[in-house]
């Protein structure tokens, strides 16, 4: 197939990007990250409703929202009051997505060292979520809570927008829907009213190259595995 010579940059930004797990204290700057957002925006939406709300972090607030939060996470009994608005996971697993998510959790702790049942280390990793991986931005993203599932499917395109516009810069990302849990936390930092609902965090700077965590890249389907062509 003859295709435009430029749809391998685009392919190359969907490739390459992943999520990544340890950052470089390097800088971002504002008008990067208005960029960003500007090409994320063209993102498609039922009737133009546009339904992304963007919050983005970085310095002391950014310092603050992670010290705040991992008080919380390190507090067992405190945590337990702290829950998502949203359900993301099912409620119980089944093959093939619960065999899926071990893969990779199995694949991320063995580049780390990390044996299973060490519920230390997994705790300690699982906080660095909160430290935006050492990220110099953060983002969080909310939606307004009387919009529909629709809206949210709609906000899906805009964040994957988000993570190949910044691959596409040279920059990485990490979705990272742990922060829901975390809501009133971030409402109170960043300023959200109350009719608006956190969908996700991400992460977002340069990649550390060396870091063990950072060369893990998870595994697709083929094609053939969840299509069906009709009429072809």
């Amino acid at each position: 197939m003859d295709y435009p010579h430029s749809h391998r940059h685009v392919d190359d930004a969907i490739i390459g990007r992943r999520s990544i797990r340890k950052f470089l204290s390097q800088p971002v700057e504002r008008e990067v990250v208005e960029d960003i957002l500007s090409v994320a925006r063209r993102a498609p939406s039922g009737t133009n409703t546009q339904p992304w709300q963007v919050y983005v972090l970085t310095g002391e607030p950014l310092k603050t929202l992670s010290t705040r939060i991992l008080e919380v996470f390190n507090d067992p009994v405190e945590n337990e009051r702290h829950q998502r608005e949203y359900l993301y996971y099912p409620k119980e697993w089944f093959s093939p997505y619960i065999d899926r998510r071990r893969t990779v959790g199995f694949a991320l702790y063995a580049r780390l060292g990390i044996a299973k049942g060490d519920q230390a280390r997994m705790h300690a990793q699982h906080a660095r979520n909160f430290m935006f991986f050492d990220a110099p931005v953060g983002l969080m993203f909310a939606i307004d809570r009387r919009l529909e599932q629709g809206s949210w499917l709609d906000y899906g395109m805009f964040v994957q927008n988000v993570m190949v516009a910044a691959r596409a810069r040279g920059l990485d990302t990490c979705p990272q829907v742990s922060f829901a849990p975390y809501h009133r936390i971030v409402a109170e930092v960043v300023g959200m009213p109350d009719h608006e609902m956190l969908v996700c965090g991400m992460s977002l700077g340069h990649a550390d190259p060396d870091a063990p965590e950072n060369g893990l890249v998870t595994d697709r389907e083929p094609v053939e595995r969840f299509t069906r062509f009709v009429g072809f």
